[in-house]
């Protein structure tokens, strides 16, 4: 790492590199499969969610409101500030006997940049199952970040303890 910024990983065939990726951070639609479960239950499943893009962050995978079993999440006070979509709202995920805290956030009324996930669920991968065709998700650690790590993409992330500065 020079000059505080890391040196990006090299992006083989197939691969995105974060460090391509826009700020301000971009939304692009994809019909990729996208598949979240919690304790054995499907919560969601689509080909038509929307991957917001931003540099040094995996995707977050945004779920349309009708693609998710609304009936497993239960609206919790929490509320978050993004500088560049607006305000987050958040749902605990509960299946049977089991919760995943603060697993889940949406943008009810987005900036008009980020009209399109008006409303779309995006799932910490750390909480919940997920899977992007096919492929576990997993997350980038650190607690904050909801970003969803593929073989498809490169980092280094921003994220884990020591990436605050990025």
């Amino acid at each position: 790492m020079t000059g505080g910024r890391p040196t990006p990983t090299p992006a083989g065939p197939g691969q995105e590199s974060v460090w391509d990726y826009p700020r301000p951070p971009r939304v692009a639609s994809t019909t990729e499969e996208v598949v979240v479960s919690f304790n054995d239950v499907q919560i969601a499943r689509t080909r038509g969610a929307w991957r917001v893009l931003e540099t040094s962050h995996a995707p977050t995978y945004y779920i349309p409101r009708a693609d998710v079993h609304w009936q497993y999440l239960i609206a919790i006070p929490q509320r978050t500030w993004c500088e560049f979509k607006g305000a987050a709202s958040y749902a605990d995920v509960v299946v049977g006997d089991r919760t995943a805290p603060a697993a889940c956030w949406w943008y009810a009324s987005p900036t008009p940049r980020f009209a399109a996930i008006a409303g779309a669920v995006c799932f910490y991968p750390e909480r919940v199952s997920a899977w992007v065709d096919g492929e576990p998700v997993r997350g980038v650690g650190g607690g904050f970040y909801g970003d969803w790590v593929t073989s498809r993409v490169v980092g280094p992330f921003k994220g884990p303890a020591g990436t605050e500065g990025w």
